[in-house]
């Protein structure tokens, strides 16, 4: 069988020896010669002579952290992947490396080595992988300004809207939306996970202003980030939303964003026809096998440290959902036929 890293150069930059044997172990599976260094400073050093296709870097690392490896590497070197593996859960450190042209970020732990080989294949073979790597650069590449500038913030977000009829996850899904005004008000976003599974949002960003709207481009740039690194440790169960929202609460607080944030998270595994409707200060109805279930609001994310949610399950091969808030209204419709 055909090995795709064959004679590709990968540095790895990772302090955790366990991890880096592993990863280096199932690299080298694939034909790569691997070069190995525990911080940046050593990798540094190795530059002239591993001459590396592909650099793979944690961000929390002793001697030289990777967020200061990156601004050196990318002085000297604009235009090679790389790639960041890492547990952080410092947002404004994913942004940061983001905006340095690192091609992708893997959050540990990484179980799921058929998704790593695929994000790997994307940063050596950008033309033959489609990824959202354009579009987070879109998003990052210029956060101040768009900090500073809440109108072409919401211009942008108003761009990154799914279109009203897709087929993902082998489902049929369109939307419809009704909004109080011009400005963004209930934003969506659905991506299919797998051939077999979806998941979507629906955020308020009426409630924060100028602060939900940038809420709303972090949400976009790193929700399925953080959905299929959750997924990876359940071993093959169904997502635990409400440990997933929370861990949404706490990144809105740790970039400083303040305020209320109404959301709704939703996911649909094909296979098994399963959904899951999580709510964090939006009302919803949702109506399948000809039946109406009421999902109350909760509390907004950023209201209080913790998230208090509110959450239903249920097996259906179609369904439609209800959303509403002080951002408007919308519907969405899944069928399987």
């Amino acid at each position: 069988m055909a090995k795709p890293l064959v004679n590709k150069q990968i540095l790895i930059v990772e302090d955790e020896a366990e991890f880096r044997s592993v990863l280096s172990q199932f690299l080298k599976s694939l034909g790569a010669v691997v070069h190995e260094a525990s911080h940046g400073r050593e990798a540094l050093n190795m530059l002239p002579s591993a001459r590396p296709d592909l650099v793979i870097c944690d961000l929390e690392m002793a001697e030289m952290n990777g967020l200061t490896f990156v601004e050196r590497f990318r002085a000297v070197d604009a235009t090679t992947p790389v790639l960041v593996v890492s547990g952080t859960d410092q947002m404004t450190d994913i942004a940061k490396v983001l905006r340095l042209g690192v091609q992708d970020v893997l959050l540990k732990p990484v179980d799921d080595f058929v998704r790593l080989r695929e994000t790997v294949l994307a940063c050596l073979y950008p033309d033959m992988f489609t990824s959202q790597v354009d579009e987070e650069e879109q998003l990052f590449q210029d956060w101040d300004a768009l900090s500073q500038h809440p109108g072409a913030a919401a211009k942008l977000l108003k761009q990154l809207q799914p279109p009203v009829q897709q087929n993902i996850a082998r489902c049929r899904v369109n939307y419809r939306q009704l909004t109080m005004a011009e400005q963004p008000g209930m934003v969506l976003d659905i991506a299919a996970l797998s051939e077999h599974d979806l998941a979507f949002y629906c955020l308020d960003v009426t409630r924060a202003e100028e602060k939900g709207v940038l809420a709303a481009l972090l949400l976009r740039a790193l929700f399925n980030g953080l959905l299929q690194a959750h997924l990876a440790n359940r071993a093959h169960r169904l997502p635990e939303l409400s440990t997933l929202l929370k861990q949404v609460n706490q990144l809105l607080r740790k970039a400083n964003l303040d305020g209320q944030f109404p959301l709704l998270v939703g996911y649909y595994h094909r296979g098994l026809n399963n959904l899951i409707l999580v709510s964090a200060g939006l009302n919803a109805t949702l109506t399948a096998n000809n039946q109406q279930i009421q999902l109350n609001s909760g509390v907004p994310l950023g209201t209080m440290n913790n998230a208090y949610l509110n959450q239903i399950s249920q097996h259906c091969t179609a369904w439609q959902c209800q959303v509403w808030g002080a951002g408007g209204r919308l519907r969405l419709m899944l069928s399987t036929d």
